[in-house]
């Protein structure tokens, strides 16, 4: 997928796969604009809940993602509301199943909206992640909303011992429980060309360091990438491996 504007064209891939679970209870989508050329939002969910609680959880949240983009107007709407909106009503969705089912869907969010000018905006809850890259140089990660993510920040656990931590699945905050949701917007000015864009899920940012995502987002083209990075992610994860999926945005030269 691509879009152009400006003298940049943006280019776009998804990957998804069950890894060694029963169920798929991710989904991603890339949705572009339908008016604006060279908008687009990138948007993950990783559902939890039940076989189909989860999966549900995750599909009201890209359906409201949808929705709510297909409505918003460069340029005159706020875009931080725009994701603050998302994340919002995906939680009141969430929650209203659950009263009406008898099960307890959750769900996390990764979000990413590039506007025309390039701007970049970008929110998240739960351990579902937001990278972006200048060429293969991180320059923001979005920070989980996890028991391990505070226990670094506190400085009484390194990063390297998070990813094994035994609490490493237990969040702080995401779609769907009895708190509100938090909301952790950020923004990066302008997208210059060669930057690149990911939103994944634990499933996938759990067996790299940020260091081999920059190399490998930048050293191919975003479909390439997925297909590489899920490929990476499976055989590292030796038959224990979780759902995991990722959209990849990237900011091209035109021609």
């Amino acid at each position: 997928m691509s879009s152009q504007s400006l003298g940049h064209r943006l280019s776009a891939a998804t990957g998804i796969d069950r890894g060694d679970r029963l169920y798929q209870q991710d989904q991603v989508e890339v949705y572009p604009h339908p008016r604006a050329a060279g908008c687009l939002l990138a948007v993950l969910a990783d559902g939890m809940g039940g076989k189909s609680g989860g999966r549900k959880a995750a599909d009201q949240v890209l359906l409201i993602a949808r929705q709510l983009f297909e409505r918003f107007v460069p340029g005159r709407d706020p875009a931080a509301e725009l994701l603050k909106q998302i994340v919002q009503e995906s939680h009141l969705m969430i929650r209203l199943t659950a009263i009406t089912s008898e099960q307890e869907p959750h769900s996390t969010i990764a979000a990413a909206l590039v506007l025309p000018n390039r701007e970049c905006h970008i929110i998240h809850a739960g351990d579902s992640r937001v990278y972006v890259f200048r060429g293969s140089q991180l320059l923001i990660r979005s920070m989980d909303h996890s028991l391990v993510q505070r226990l670094v920040e506190q400085g009484e656990i390194s990063e390297e011992e998070a990813n094994d931590h035994p609490h490493a699945h237990l969040l702080t905050g995401c779609l769907g429980s009895d708190e509100e949701p938090p909301i952790t917007p950020a923004r990066v000015d302008q997208l210059r060309e060669g930057d690149s864009v990911m939103v994944c899920s634990d499933g996938l940012w759990h067996y790299f360091t940020s260091r081999e995502l920059g190399t490998i987002v930048n050293a191919l083209r975003p479909r390439d990438a997925s297909k590489m990075l899920i490929s990476k992610a499976r055989q590292r994860a030796r038959g224990g491996g979780d759902n995991l999926s990722l959209a990849l945005v990237r900011v091209d030269p035109l021609g």
